[in-house]
């Protein structure tokens, strides 16, 4: 039997996966949750489209990264890091799928 944390890892991964595919997006979990069964980085958890995904799933997260009701995103970076957005997976399932359909247009 699984670790609790693996077991809640992987049932948020395919949480993810089927989220993705019921947005109309191509979606696929890596076996094992190693992205070396896709040809990815092991890091990777899954993909949506043609994004590499690594899910994190945590009891709480810190009330600085909550997206409140009226804001659409929250946008942070550490010293001398990467900026990072964060914001609701429909809302970001929803723009992929747009960007999907506008270079299906072209």
């Amino acid at each position: 039997m699984s670790h609790p944390s693996k077991v809640k890892g992987n049932s948020f991964e395919r949480e993810l996966v089927t989220k993705a595919k019921e947005a109309g997006l191509d979606s696929q979990r890596a076996w094992g949750s190693n992205g070396a069964s896709l040809g990815k980085h092991p890091e990777v958890d899954l993909t949506i489209d043609v994004y590499d995904i690594q899910a994190k799933r945590r009891k709480a997260l810190p009330a600085y990264l909550q997206v409140p009701d009226c804001c659409d995103a929250v946008i942070f970076r550490q010293d001398r890091g990467t900026t990072l957005v964060l914001m609701e997976l429909d809302e970001w399932l929803s723009i992929i799928k747009e960007l999907k359909a506008l270079s299906n247009k072209q």
